[in-house]
């Protein structure tokens, strides 16, 4: 990235700021004022979220909202209720309560002497959610809004669920949260109050793993905050961004296709990443774009922005498989709306363990085929979401493929290109009333090395919905549509397509109660796969490269670590996923801070015993300043049987040396088709 030191606005920085909410809570924020705009008003940028201001998000903070206000733009960062010094608890998210708060900042903000009445609002994961939610508020003064790496529906694109089934990250998330909601505001901006609030907070923003399963239909908690419950109430255009590597990256298709508002999508190679911070590279001038967008929007420019096609997405080239990527090859491509007419379906049929292009090229009718996964398969799926891409992306399905149904195509004597989201329609019996599918889509090379392109899941007590869980009757044939997640990827001459089927993905999902052997009825099954053909837009994408101003001086006192493990005791068949995200303990000399993060997760199973299923986390955090010192654990394990979830949860928060708050959970919470 390339630093830079030369703005046409000079930039007032107040590191910390109060606004007052209607009923009397505080909330803290962070501004990044460009000079003159007391005499000569400017549009303002809010970015709202509940990382934490002063230390949690400050180098990505002074690199995205210096540089923007540096070009004329008033930019706030506010901590939530109940986060970094903002007042009040933070008891879940994107509940009202939040929004109401947001809308409020908004007016606020367009009252200021140095506001003229226009904002935007931008942001990425939380910040990118509530982007749209309040959007969907209509709040006057929001003129427009940038949401990455977000999702128009909270239940079917979100770390907690997929196709109906239980993700491992919803455990995972919820220790984050559960790490993030325990960490106390900074005595040096709070004075002593510091102590109350966080107390306040550590007896009462609870476990929200609770929450969250107990909510394993689309209910009503789950539609609330969903904007696509009504894309019309959106009435401000929107730029929405992600990454192929990301896990929210579906809804950027829905909005472009569904929203009636001027409408951009972006979607490059990268991870959990805003696109100038994107890995895998390459990562692009986002920052550049933004600005292009914001002076359109705000300023009332013309930019040419709008001029640009509604997707502008990253094509992946072929890659060997790896857990991680610095570089994912590639070019540019675009379209000028979404669906486009540049894609066409194209069907594959099943026959054995071949795909074929005409039903006819099947040579003779198949039996059916069952499949019975052991619970290995998935140990090398990577994760949901790739938050760090350090080695979270999936490696060699060589080692997946044992346990699934596999189907290959002919050795492509042409290139082939897909845009979208490929679907595999298959007609199946099961066994038992709950069971799922998890179905690959592969690119498997001449060596044979096999790269995952996209996956889907489903729990199958939801082909009718994910609003009702509907047991299946052992023995009756059904048929249902798995949707794989969007993609654009290039096969080459020479390779081949994989499709493989499996009846468990541990640990991404939670496995259904019991093994399950499913019936596969091939000749009625068919993998559609949206084909796309180049398009002249193509070869007028171009990004410059990446640039930000510089951050706040970080020294690492205890180097990062991060790795997956997988542990195989042979002689007690047992396996464990260890996962290690190790930030270290640095220092952030300008406000003379000690920073520790730390979260370890283990994901184990033994044998084919779907009942032994655990997973673990564990987190500490520490701040030091000087002679003050605080640190906080947190420890959660979720196990099930056959027809409950249980939950034992560990808090603890010490002063120094001294332990000051702690408290256990033990719960148990019934499984509901899942």
């Amino acid at each position: 990235m390339r630093i830079v030191e030369e703005l046409p606005y000079k930039v007032r920085v107040e590191e910390h700021l109060l606004i007052s909410l209607s009923d009397g809570t505080r909330l803290a924020a962070r501004l990044w004022l460009p000079e003159g705009a007391e005499e000569a008003p400017v549009p303002a940028i809010l970015e709202y979220i509940p990382y934490r201001k002063r230390d949690l998000t400050r180098v990505r903070d002074d690199m995205t909202h210096h540089y923007l206000a540096g070009h004329g733009y008033a930019c706030l960062r506010v901590d939530l209720r109940g986060s970094g010094e903002s007042e009040g608890v933070l008891v879940d998210q994107y509940r009202q309560q939040e929004m109401d708060d947001g809308y409020e900042v908004i007016h606020w903000l367009s009252e200021q002497r140095w506001c003229n009445g226009s904002v935007g609002m931008m942001g990425i994961s939380w910040g990118g959610f509530n982007s749209l939610q309040i959007a969907a508020m209509r709040p006057p003064a929001l003129k427009a809004i940038i949401t990455a790496c977000s999702t128009d529906d909270l239940y079917l694109d979100n770390m907690h669920y997929m196709g109906g089934c239980l993700l491992t990250d919803n455990l995972s998330e919820s220790t984050t949260m559960f790490s993030v909601n325990t960490c106390p505001p900074d005595p040096a901006l709070v004075g002593e109050r510091w102590r109350e609030m966080w107390l306040q907070r550590l007896a009462g923003s609870g476990l929200w793993l609770d929450i969250w399963l107990r909510h394993q239909r689309r209910d009503d908690y789950w539609r609330h905050g969903s904007v696509c419950e009504d894309y019309a109430a959106i009435q401000c255009p929107v730029m929405a961004v992600g990454g192929w590597a990301d896990g929210y990256t579906n809804a950027i298709f829905r909005l472009l296709e569904h929203l009636e508002v001027p409408r951009l999508g972006l979607v490059g190679p990268w991870g959990h990443k805003y696109p100038h911070l994107g890995r895998p590279g390459p990562a692009i001038g986002f920052l550049q774009e933004a600005l292009r967008w914001w002076d359109h929007w705000l300023k009332g420019q013309e930019t040419g922005i709008m001029e640009e096609p509604m997707l502008r997405a990253w094509m992946q080239a072929s890659v060997p498989p790896t857990t991680r990527y610095s570089h994912r090859p590639g070019r540019w491509i675009a379209e000028r709306r979404w669906p486009s007419p540049d894609v066409e379906w194209r069907s594959y049929y099943l026959a054995p363990h071949r795909l074929v292009t005409e039903p006819g090229q099947r040579r003779q009718p198949e039996a059916a085929q069952t499949l019975q996964s052991p619970l290995s398969v998935g140990l090398f799926a990577g994760k949901w979401c790739s938050y760090t891409a350090a080695p979270d992306l999936p490696h060699d399905q060589r080692e997946e493929d044992g346990g699934a149904l596999v189907y290959d195509s002919p050795v492509l004597e042409e290139p082939l290109e897909i845009l979208g989201a490929p679907q595999f329609e298959l007609e199946f019996s099961v066994n038992r009333p709950v069971a799922m599918v998890a179905v690959r889509l592969s690119d498997v090379a001449p060596d044979d090395k096999a790269t995952r392109i996209t996956y889907g899941l489903l729990n199958l007590t939801h082909r009718n919905g994910n609003a009702e869980s509907q047991p299946l009757e052992p023995g009756r044939r059904y048929r249902v549509k798995v949707g794989m997640n969007h993609i654009a990827q290039q096969f080459p001459v020479g390779h081949r397509l994989r499709l493989s089927i499996s009846t468990s993905y541990w640990p991404l999902a939670w496995p259904p109660p019991a093994s399950v052997c499913l019936m596969l009825y091939s000749e009625c099954s068919v993998l559609k796969l949206p084909i796309r053909r180049p398009n002249p837009d193509d070869e007028a994408v171009h990004f410059e490269e990446p640039e930000g101003t510089a951050p706040a001086r970080v020294e690492h006192i205890e180097p990062p670590h991060h790795n997956w493990l997988v542990h195989r005791d042979l002689a007690e068949d047992r396996s464990v996923l260890e996962v290690i995200k190790d930030e270290g303990v640095y220092r952030i000399d300008e406000i003379e801070l000690e920073v520790g993060d730390r979260t370890w997760d283990r994901y184990s199973y033994q044998g084919d015993d779907f009942t032994s299923l655990r997973g673990e986390t564990r987190t500490e955090r520490t701040f030091r300043r000087g002679d003050w010192a605080v640190r906080t654990t947190t420890r959660t394990v979720l196990t099930a049987d056959t027809n409950h979830f249980y939950i034992r949860a560990e808090l603890d928060a010490y002063e120094g040396e001294s332990r000051v708050f702690s408290e256990n959970w033990s719960l148990a919470i019934p499984r509901d088709g899942v």
